[in-house]
């Protein structure tokens, strides 16, 4: 027999865990898309909006066209930062994220540790995202239940 108090532990638990996975995506989220703002706003102030830096750094790397990769970073931080924290596509954009964020990690490698923790962090974090889904309050959660109500109304 289960006593109430631990009953009730349980609800809270399960209430702070829902708070928790939604804090998470929402801050995690938004942190990282102000990386990618951040680079697309040095881009808007020079002439032929151009990435400069990053592209080398891209271009060092070994991409091929890496104008082209460095804008995906961009997207990737930007757009998928701000699905996930809407919760928006989350899987897709979670996956988006962590791989850019291993390339980050990689492009960090012979750096020391505290210039690799950032990028090291978010791939972790967005690699469970991609593992977890958008968890509660979200848009993918309010598309799978209206899509549930559909299916259900169907059948009656």
């Amino acid at each position: 027999m289960e006593l109430p108090e631990a009953r009730c532990l349980n609800g809270t638990n399960e209430a702070l865990r829902r708070i928790g996975w939604v804090l998470l995506r929402v801050v995690a989220g938004v942190l990282l898309a102000t990386h990618g703002w951040a680079k697309l706003a040095r881009a808007a102030e020079t002439p032929g909006f151009d990435l400069g830096r990053f592209v080398e750094s891209v271009r060092a790397l070994g991409f091929p066209f890496p104008e082209a990769f460095a804008w995906a970073a961009v997207a990737a931080e930007l757009g998928g930062g701000l699905l996930v924290a809407l919760g928006l596509f989350t899987r897709p954009a979670a996956a988006v994220a962590a791989f850019a964020m291993a390339v980050a990690v990689y492009s960090h490698r012979d750096d020391p540790f505290a210039q690799q923790e950032k990028a090291l962090l978010y791939l972790v974090i967005f690699f469970v995202f991609l593992l977890g889904g958008s968890g509660p309050v979200s848009f993918d959660d309010w598309i799978r239940a209206r899509k549930a109500r559909a299916s259900a109304s169907i059948f009656k």
